[in-house]
């Protein structure tokens, strides 16, 4: 992400790729302006959300004439760097892993998972929706080697740290965490952990507690 967001809230931040994947179908289906309510509508924020966080990049659109919807796209494609490829391993290629092989981001053409790692020799050599699978012991030699900044982590959780402490030998500056292991990193790698059961929880405690289906400001 560029210098530009990392000025702005992080909850806004992790907003505008949202806001990005709605304005790409906005442009495939020829609408030429959107309002914040409307914007609203689709992606579950509200619209005093939307506008407080379009604020934070100056003047975006007008009142009473709302969003043009290619400016919008032009300008949040250069925000979140999505004129540059981003290449992307995946490490563990278990039933999760096999998954994001499979479907790789096929809607988003500039971040791929390029290559991929595993224990297994029945895997290593092989590949599966055209990604390589590496062995292991070849990590730190073919994320340096591809200039890979980001790493998912689809491994079992005793060996999450282990793997995460030979990043820091790398150029990797990010790590996507599905295990439920905490990670230590050093400040200049941020880690985003999505735990499965956690999310899971999470729902259930708000369908007993929070039964209608408002919008929460996160």
């Amino acid at each position: 992400m560029s210098n530009e967001t990392m000025k702005i809230p992080q909850a806004t931040a992790k907003r505008l790729p949202l806001y990005y994947r709605f304005l790409q179908n906005l442009h495939s289906s020829g609408k030429q302006r959107v309002s914040s309510a409307e914007l609203s509508e689709a992606v579950k924020v509200d619209s005093a959300t939307i506008r407080r966080d379009f604020s934070y990049f100056g003047a975006l659109g007008k009142k009473g004439y709302g969003y043009n919807v290619n400016y919008l796209l032009t300008f949040f494609r250069r925000t979140l760097d999505q004129d540059e490829l981003t290449k992307v391993a995946l490490i563990g290629v278990g039933n999760l892993g096999t998954a994001f092989l499979h479907y790789n981001f096929l809607k988003n053409n500039n971040t791929k998972i390029e290559l991929a790692f595993d224990v297994d020799q029945d895997k290593i050599g092989t590949s599966i929706s055209d990604v390589p699978i590496y062995s292991m012991d070849d990590l730190e030699k073919y994320l340096i080697e591809e200039e890979v900044q980001v790493v998912i982590l689809t491994v079992p959780a005793p060996v999450a740290q282990m793997i995460t402490d030979r990043l820091v030998n790398t150029n990797v500056k990010g790590i996507l965490n599905f295990t439920p292991a905490r990670l230590n990193v050093p400040s200049s790698i941020r880690v985003h952990h999505i735990d499965l059961a956690v999310e899971l929880q999470s729902l259930v405690y708000f369908l007993k507690h929070y039964p209608t289906n408002e919008v929460i400001e996160e």
